[in-house]
């Protein structure tokens, strides 16, 4: 749910063309949600995702944890886009992309390893992080649909979870796909 919270955020944002108070409260609700639900994705996976995927999640909830802070700043301050909030916030705001991008990477592997989760979601995950970055500079709906690759790998993971909870009442001890 939030990563579809999060998409729907981004495509508001690319329409309107920059940030707006109500556009940035869901960015706010998404992104505040993204550390508790990564850190609840490694521990449904345990033990089989490993120290890898224990060290990523935390190392992407971490990232994520600055990102909210970002979008706090963005909505005192009254910044009116992601560029004018990158160029206040740097070089954290690189470094930070970084980190969520190598973590990103790391927890893609993990789920891809342990499978207990269905293999495409690690791989869109993987995807979607790598993506994000490059895609910075060029037109807006070619940055949703990096983000858009990334939130449909973590929604995938969700839905995954979801229907085997309701298939077997407990949880997966691997995913038979």
């Amino acid at each position: 749910m939030f990563s579809v919270l999060y998409l729907v955020s981004d495509v508001i944002e690319a329409l309107q063309g920059g940030f707006l108070g109500g556009q940035l409260g869901l960015t706010l609700i998404a992104e505040a949600a993204i550390p508790v639900f990564v850190i609840g994705l490694y521990l449904v996976q345990r033990p089989q995702i490993g120290r890898l995927g224990r060290l990523s999640a935390a190392a992407y909830a971490y990232s994520c944890v600055f990102f909210t802070g970002t979008v706090v700043y963005a909505l005192v301050d009254g910044a009116s886009d992601y560029t004018a909030l990158s160029h206040d916030l740097q070089p954290w705001m690189t470094i930070h992309g970084a980190v969520m991008v190598l973590a990103g990477v790391g927890f893609g592997v993990a789920v891809i390893r342990s499978k207990v989760l269905p293999r495409w979601t690690g791989m869109a995950l993987i995807a979607g992080v790598v993506l994000v970055s490059p895609f910075q500079t060029l037109p807006e709906g070619a940055q949703v649909l990096a983000a858009a690759i990334r939130d449909l790998g973590f929604a995938g993971i969700g839905a995954a979870l979801l229907g085997a909870h309701a298939l077997s009442g407990h949880r997966p001890a691997a995913y038979p796909g």
